[in-house]
């Protein structure tokens, strides 16, 4: 069987990674009205992070060990990428006396905090992140981003180990 080369595969990825993000900005907040909380924003900044060294891998087309490089910190960003969306998970089963406080729009945060608050409140997540706004076959949105950066760092993993 012929697999694809690495190139392809990098812009492959870059490409899904696109166009994960273009539906959860069009389709989920821009359509349904469904506003990112503060772990929805760290992990679209993650799937962003992945398919952008993804795309900066296709781009360069390096030898083997250039290709590693890339594919373990591709594989670093969805591993990290998947820790937020668990985290979003695990918030969303919480009883609802252990839920944290809800905080203030992400817009007034970054009007009002200077970024380094503002990135520490994001990766803390609060109780808006505790609520399931979309289901789909009995999981939410962070079940299936969780989903897509397993995938994401399976093909990372696969690129790294890859011998040609």
């Amino acid at each position: 069987m012929v697999y694809p080369n690495n190139k392809t595969v990098n812009f492959l990825i870059a490409l899904g990674c696109g166009g994960a993000l273009l539906i959860a900005v069009l389709y989920f907040q821009e359509h349904l009205g469904l506003e990112p909380c503060y772990l929805c924003i760290t992990q679209r900044v993650f799937v962003a992070l992945v398919g952008v060294i993804f795309l900066i891998a296709a781009l360069h087309n390096p030898q083997q060990k250039g290709q590693k490089i890339y594919a373990a910190l591709g594989f670093a960003g969805a591993i990290t990428g998947g820790f937020f969306s668990a985290k979003q998970i695990w918030l969303q089963n919480l009883p609802e006396e252990k839920v944290p406080t809800c905080g203030p729009p992400v817009d007034y945060l970054f009007d009002v905090f200077p970024a380094s608050e503002v990135i520490a409140m994001l990766i803390r997540g609060d109780g808006n992140c505790a609520k399931v706004q979309w289901e789909l076959f009995g999981l939410s949105m962070p079940g299936w981003v969780l989903f897509i950066f397993v995938v994401l760092a399976g093909i990372g993993l696969y690129q790294l180990l890859r011998k040609d």
